[in-house]
């Protein structure tokens, strides 16, 4: 005979409802993809009913997890001393529900880039892995990368998922979302295109976006202007900068790329103290879709990143790592939002 449930329900009693075996439930509400989506939700349904919750502690102490994933932000250390990059901000929904539906707490921490941080998490155990978020200058994080990896600690950082990524590395597809923007501001016609963003090995998404922006240029018969790209960071303050710079340089355009949307919000403020109309005299399309875009004046154009798609793919990521298994860097597209700023109240 099949067991019968208990007065205070186990996982054998869940798995004598479903149907399964009692490592199959285990397996379903830690969210392992090797069990079915089909199944895990009837396990799921079957749990709830139950009022059946996970023994952490028994757990752990079997699989010597704790259960829990740190959530490591990075200090952008930027001119006008910002430190978490909304857009960042903007993600932690999405990680707090994919780390719930695995069943796994999320400890969320943030951190300075010069601090220790990597050897204090790996000698304390307070976590099974690591989600890393914001890192400013790629040259100076890529050295604790290495060490990461030479401690064996778990880990998958968002960032740019070209090159020799050191660890698994999820993002966006910077170059064809750069490439998206690029087409667009060709297509609305304009030709003398300006880029605001950093765009080499220290910050290669922005450097990613650039190429993608100069690649749509050039299969149009433009060549990028170097006179016409400027550095800028992520802030408005950097927007600002960059954009006075480019208006005292006398160089003409009728386009601004902004590798990100608070350079693209700054910028429109510089455009609006010279007179030159926003979409007008010129378009200008950002980067990461924050809240503030659609509340500027006029709403601003820009590229929006998979923020459901990357909570689930950086926790598969890092729970393939805890497993055992050696998983690739993954990439999202993203998503060209038109709005006022570069079609106008007519486009």
């Amino acid at each position: 005979m099949g067991r019968k449930p208990s007065d205070r329900p186990t996982s054998f009693d869940i798995a004598y409802r479903a149907g399964v075996s009692q490592p199959t439930v285990s397996r379903a509400l830690r969210g392992d993809k090797s069990v079915s989506l089909a199944t895990r939700e009837r396990i799921e349904k079957i749990a709830r009913e139950l009022n059946y919750t996970v023994d952490k502690n028994a757990s752990s102490l079997r699989s010597q997890r704790s259960n829990t994933i740190a959530l490591l932000f990075f200090e952008d250390l930027t001119s006008d001393e910002g430190t978490i990059n909304p857009f960042f901000l903007s993600m932690l929904g999405s990680i707090t529900r994919a780390s719930a539906n695995r069943g796994l707490d999320l400890l969320i921490s943030f951190q300075r880039m010069e601090d220790d941080w990597h050897t204090r998490y790996h000698d304390s155990h307070r976590a099974d892995g690591l989600i890393l978020l914001g890192y400013g200058d790629y040259e100076i994080y890529k050295r604790r990368l290495e060490d990461l990896v030479s401690q064996g600690t778990h880990f998958v950082r968002w960032g740019a998922t070209g090159g020799e990524n050191i660890g698994p590395t999820v993002g966006s597809d910077n170059i064809g979302a750069g490439y998206q923007a690029g087409r667009h501001l060709i297509e609305i016609g304009r030709r003398n295109i300006a880029f605001l963003g950093r765009a080499d090995a220290s910050y290669p998404e922005f450097s990613d976006r650039y190429h993608g922006l100069c690649k749509a240029m050039r299969e149009a018969g433009i060549e990028p202007d170097d006179a016409l790209r400027r550095d800028a960071l992520t802030t408005e303050g950097d927007g600002i900068a960059a954009t006075r710079q480019l208006v005292e340089s006398g160089c003409e355009f009728d386009a601004i790329f902004a590798a990100s949307d608070l350079i693209a919000i700054g910028a429109r403020q510089v455009l609006a103290e010279v007179g030159r109309r926003v979409p007008e005299d010129v378009a200008l399309i950002g980067f990461d879709d924050i809240p503030a875009a659609a509340q500027s004046n006029p709403p601003l154009s820009t590229m929006m990143q998979d923020m459901k798609g990357a909570g689930d793919m950086l926790l598969d990521v890092l729970t393939e790592a805890i497993e055992g298994g050696e998983p690739e860097g993954r990439q999202l597209p993203a998503r060209l939002v038109v709005r006022e700023s570069t079609v106008g109240h007519d486009g």
